[in-house]
């Protein structure tokens, strides 16, 4: 993602002819996001990256509904009780 960053400040530079980037190529100036393409289409399916993102974002999904499922039931008694006593 950094990448992605970069290319867009170097892009934005370039346009508007600050410093030095004014006289580089766009060859220099689109290389982060050439980069980042490589990495996001390349290197992480190689190396299994993104599965392993998903594999954890599933696990962190599941743990949360287990402690929902073991701690959620007493809550909604405990924040009924707490209402009523502050209402009544």
């Amino acid at each position: 993602m950094p990448f992605v960053w970069i290319g867009a400040l170097l892009i934005v530079l370039k346009w508007l002819e600050v410093g030095p980037m004014a006289q580089w190529s766009w060859w220099w100036i689109l290389l982060p996001l050439a980069l980042a393409f490589a990495w996001f289409e390349l290197i992480e399916p190689l190396f299994g990256l993104d599965r392993r993102k998903a594999v954890e974002d599933q696990y962190a999904k599941l743990r949360k509904e287990r402690v929902e499922a073991q701690f959620g039931a007493s809550r909604p008694a405990g924040k009924s009780e707490k209402r009523s006593g502050a209402r009544g």
